[in-house]
């Protein structure tokens, strides 16, 4: 049965992603996040941008799956979600073996040369 959407769900899950992934202050804010959760206002505090312009990043890798934003009494931290990270990482490993099996498949080849 074919989907009634023109993009297959994953695939528009890896845009998502990889689009929240394009922009350095949005890497910059899921490293920070790899070291544990933390506020809007902890995040903002390294970058000279606005508290407004750090909760679109947030929103961004949000909706992207990437951060997720809990409740701690009136404290709403942000976690990272390493799922959509994990589907990414899937999808690139296909391109990292062919890439791996092209390159011995040259070395195998360099190396006949050399011994020619």
């Amino acid at each position: 049965m074919k989907s009634s959407s023109p993009v297959p769900i994953e695939s528009a899950q890896l845009d998502a992603t990889f689009a929240a992934l394009a922009d350095p202050t949005r890497r910059a804010i899921l490293s920070r996040l790899a070291l544990g959760e933390a506020s809007v206002m902890e995040l903002a505090e390294p970058f000279a941008i606005s508290q407004p312009a750090i909760s679109k990043h947030i929103k961004v890798l949000e909706r992207a799956g990437l951060i997720s934003r809990g409740r701690d009494a009136q404290r709403r931290p942000c976690r990272i979600d390493a799922r959509a990270l994990a589907e990414a990482d899937t999808w690139l490993e296909r391109y990292r073996r062919l890439w791996e099996g092209n390159y011995r498949r040259l070395d195998a080849l360099l190396d006949e040369l050399k011994s020619s």
